[in-house]
């Protein structure tokens, strides 16, 4: 990966929303500039943005359930001129580990049924397919709600940092 990986930051909303506009069709279920914000600001949550020549062109949500030891991948969006390059392995990684840091054991994320390219990434990343949702986003189509354990790791080396930052 070319570029950085760091956390969000207030100042990034208006990025973040022309990240989703680019994404996501209209009539899709997108943020909006007031939702993304919220998510930054208030949510418990973790957003990861990945930043190529002063431009964001990803990002990645994780929506924290502490006392259930949770965390929920919430949205994963790379800008489609960047689609292939790894990013969203990058945000993924990014986000399993900011999970291990806060001591969650597990990690869940929903993902329409006809999204091929991210139904391979996560299967390629370790999760598996839990459930079928029905008339799960507001076109109808469904989703599968997939799943994935997380093991802590003892730091023994590169091999288990994530890949964004044996990269840079």
């Amino acid at each position: 990966m070319t570029g950085q990986l760091r956390a969000a930051t207030p100042h990034d909303v208006d990025a973040l929303w022309a990240l989703e506009q680019a994404c996501f069709s209209p009539g899709a279920d997108r943020f909006n500039r007031r939702q993304i914000s919220y998510l930054i600001r208030h949510a418990k949550a973790v957003t990861g943005v990945v930043e190529q020549n002063s431009h964001l062109t990803g990002y990645a949500t994780l929506l924290v359930r502490a006392r259930e030891r949770l965390g929920r991948i919430y949205s994963l969006c790379v800008h489609p001129s960047a689609r292939g390059a790894g990013l969203g392995e990058d945000l993924v990684d990014f986000l399993e580990d900011k999970a291990l840091e806060l001591g969650l054991e597990r990690l869940v994320l929903e993902v329409r049924v006809d999204n091929d390219a991210a139904l391979t990434l996560y299967a390629r990343l370790g999760f598996e397919r839990t459930a079928w949702l029905d008339d799960y986003y507001s076109d109808g189509c469904a989703a599968w709600k997939m799943s994935k354990p997380l093991t802590p790791l003892t730091p023994l080396g590169p091999e288990h940092q994530h890949r964004g930052e044996r990269d840079q």
